[in-house]
């Protein structure tokens, strides 16, 4: 199996990989890579292009179906066959296309595919949305979340900045995720106080007991949210380090295959 720093925790696992293989032909996705998650941490993942970080990611959320290997959430082993598989286990990705709808409001998008419908007939016949409890639900999300860059639930999302359209998606999976939130590049292209927003509802989600998978290219954003570090090189894993244990410059050195780690440190 690869390596992988071993780091006390007094938490089962949340999410777990073991010896996932994905195969596109004859190139190698991914190549006996394992992942560890535990409530209330956010494991960052980084890699260079092409290191196995997006298949990895897919695996986990049921985009792609690994070739070899075995999921867990919750000590249970699960089989995805698909995103909804996923979902339905309490996994939610946002990925960097957000997938919101911008004409919508605020409300309409943290409940998209997951409309609430009016009691009785009205929901059952004729299939009425009841809009003023999708408000109320989503008014709490936002505040329970402590988003306070979202004033107004029934703002079109279209209106709102980069940063606040990152919050939008982030918290739809917050408000139906329950287990795991996995994020892919949510700062990329934003700006230093909308990365700001976003880094503080990654903790956020965090302190709440949610387990955080975290892709990113910021090596600053990582080092400053990440309770463990997941490197990813030429489809396996190069090794899983800490913030305390190691650099910014040791991880790129790790990434890029100019440094490995010991093997008394894996």
């Amino acid at each position: 199996m690869d390596p992988e720093c071993e780091v006390v925790t007094t938490t089962a696992p949340v999410l777990e990989a073991k010896g996932l293989v994905k195969l596109f032909g004859k190139v190698v996705g991914l190549n006996d890579v394992d992942l560890t998650l535990h409530p209330g941490e956010v494991l960052a993942v980084i890699g260079d292009n092409g290191a196995g970080k997006s298949t990895l990611i897919k695996c986990l959320s049921g985009a792609l179906v690994p070739d070899q290997g075995s999921l867990f959430v919750g000590g249970k082993e699960v089989h995805f066959k698909r995103p909804q598989d996923a979902r339905e286990a309490g996994i939610e990705t946002v990925y960097q296309t957000l997938a919101v709808a911008p004409a919508l409001d605020i409300a309409s998008n943290l409940f998209l595919a997951r409309e609430v419908r009016r009691k009785g007939v009205l929901g059952s016949v004729f299939r009425m949305l009841d809009t003023s409890e999708m408000k109320r639900q989503a008014s709490d999300h936002i505040k329970r979340l402590g988003i306070g860059t979202l004033q107004n639930i029934n703002q079109a999302v279209e209106t709102l900045s980069g940063g606040q359209r990152q919050c939008v998606a982030v918290a739809r999976t917050a408000a139906f995720g329950g287990r795991v939130v996995i994020l892919d590049e949510p700062t990329a292209a934003l700006g230093v106080r909308e990365t700001g927003q976003v880094l503080k509802l990654v903790r956020d989600l965090r302190d709440q007991g949610l387990g955080v998978v975290l892709i990113s290219h910021n090596m600053p954003n990582v080092f400053e949210v990440a309770d463990r570090i997941h490197i990813q090189r030429l489809g396996g894993c190069a090794g899983v380090i800490t913030p305390q244990s190691h650099s910014m410059e040791d991880a790129v050195a790790i990434m890029t295959g100019a440094k490995k780690l010991a093997p008394e440190a894996t």
